[in-house]
């Protein structure tokens, strides 16, 4: 077909011009329409990561200036709103608690104002932060305790007046406290802390608890260090107490003669629990089960000690879900105190619990679950036990807790560590712990309570902005 000449150039002059004058503009419009669109994109980064930083700024620094500065219209309203119990009206639980948690920011003190803030309570945290392990851990909890809307204060359970002054602000129904110097190694270096925090610290709380009006009923963390060198199996709440083999043992054994002393003065209801060996997700870095998780990974080795005549260490392992049910169980049965402003009423309770798992596991062992889990054999350095205070083995009677306290725990530490290891996996490596870690602990907080959100109890949520911040983490392998 041949294509006349005149079918090739347009009939009106100026034609040629517009249509390419045209397809320039076209042109031009679609670039500044991805333009636009870039920049726009830009702007909402740009915006969110200021939000961001704005707001770690605020978790960074509000803290520290409440704590220099604490008083006020403002910091009292958020006391306050922290403080008041949720609970539905008309709910078989009541009206629910308002509990005072001391070392709210630590492992067991943030799993324990979840559960409490979960279920109706209400919750004022303290917690003095310390570089006891990296702070960012704690910082990344409080965040996380936040989000759920508890307020989580700066400060030191030996500032007396600070303590006075909650009280003052708020009627508290109950203290549960968690605060105190952990670690029985760390003591040999630095035994002046663990006085300062659960002696000096324990009795300063006591006092403003029994001149609180009305005074409150208190859960106190003790420790099954406390049955130290007796080698009656297993840890029964009646066995001798007197042998501690360690400063931190001595310390929670002269903090539950403290205790029985104030109950017996000035009729404070005291609930003293001995924990034994907690693990889990949000877990303490110091600790054998998490150290061996990071080490192994990173194919460095591991040192497992062994008792005398190379008798194999073991350790009664509790999963925190299971500390946590002690915890909220040992609150909702505590009696009330009799006192009123440092005055004795009449007889108040006094109570003392084992908290574990009744099945010890020896270290040996705790690793061939960690290697089988990580699918890594760990290099290991097996070396005699040193004598730093560390006692060759741990086995809980939880008898008494089970009658009184409905107590059953219910993970064994294989499920537990695979728990700890979806933990471990979300925030391992990442340089944002704070917000990459809410991601992690939110998930695996609420795992397995399904039963609880479906009658209608507070779901886990997480705002906005802490989800788009994940975008930003970065993985890396340990």
């Amino acid at each position: 077909m041949r294509v006349l000449e005149d079918d090739m150039f347009p009939s009106t002059p100026g034609k040629v011009k517009i249509e390419r004058a045209t397809a320039m503009n076209r042109q031009l419009h679609r670039c500044f329409a991805s333009t636009s669109t870039m920049f726009l994109w830009a702007l909402f980064l740009v915006a969110m990561t200021a939000s961001y930083l704005s707001f770690q700024s605020f978790v960074d620094t509000s803290s520290k200036y409440f704590a220099a500065s604490w008083g006020g219209l403002h910091w009292e309203r958020q006391i306050r709103a922290s403080a008041a119990p949720r609970r539905p009206p008309g709910s078989a639980a009541g009206a629910g608690m308002s509990v005072l948690v001391t070392g709210a920011a630590g492992f067991v003190g943030t799993h324990c104002s979840l559960a409490l803030r979960k279920r109706g309570d209400g919750v004022v945290g303290i917690d003095n932060f310390n570089s006891y392990y990296d702070p960012s851990l704690k910082k990344a909890r409080r965040s996380l305790l936040a989000s759920h809307g508890v307020f989580v204060i700066e400060g030191d359970i030996n500032d007396g007046r600070l303590l006075a002054k909650l009280f003052d602000v708020v009627p508290f129904t109950h203290v549960l406290h968690l605060a105190a110097q952990a670690g029985v190694r760390y003591a040999m270096e630095n035994p002046a802390s663990y006085v300062h925090s659960n002696i000096a610290g324990l009795v300063t709380l006591l006092e403003a608890c029994k001149d609180a009006d009305p005074q409150p009923a208190i859960v106190w963390a003790s420790s099954s260090s406390v049955y130290g060198l007796n080698d009656k199996v297993p840890f029964t709440e009646s066995d001798r107490t007197d042998q501690p083999a360690s400063l931190y043992a001595a310390t929670k054994k002269a903090g539950e003669e403290i205790t029985h002393t104030y109950n017996h003065i000035y009729g404070l209801s005291i609930t003293g629990l001995r924990f034994f060996t907690v693990y889990g997700p949000w877990g303490r870095p110091d600790m054998a089960y998490f150290s061996f998780t990071r080490n192994i990974l990173q194919g460095k080795p591991i040192t497992v000690y062994r008792g005398k005549n190379r008798v194999d260490l073991a350790r009664d392992f509790t999963y925190i879900d299971d500390i946590v049910k002690g915890c909220l169980g040992s609150l909702d049965t505590a009696g009330k105190s009799t006192g009123t402003g440092g005055k004795k009423r009449g007889p108040a309770p006094y109570r003392i619990f084992n908290l574990g798992n009744t099945s010890p596991v020896t270290v040996p062992n705790l690793v061939s679950i960690l290697e089988k889990h990580l699918r890594v054999k760990a290099k290991k350095n097996v070396v005699e036990m040193p004598g730093n205070g560390d006692v060759p083995f741990t086995h809980a009677n939880i008898s008494l807790a089970r009658q009184q306290l409905g107590y059953k725990p219910t993970t064994n530490l294989d499920v537990g560590l695979k728990k700890f290891f979806s933990y471990y996996g979300y925030t391992r490596g990442s340089k944002n712990l704070m917000f990459f870690g809410i991601l992690g602990g939110i998930l695996f907080l609420g795992e397995g309570r399904e039963e609880e959100e479906s009658n209608g109890e507070q779901h886990f949520s997480l705002p906005f902005p802490f989800i788009f911040s994940m975008l930003f983490c970065k993985f890396r392998s340990p």
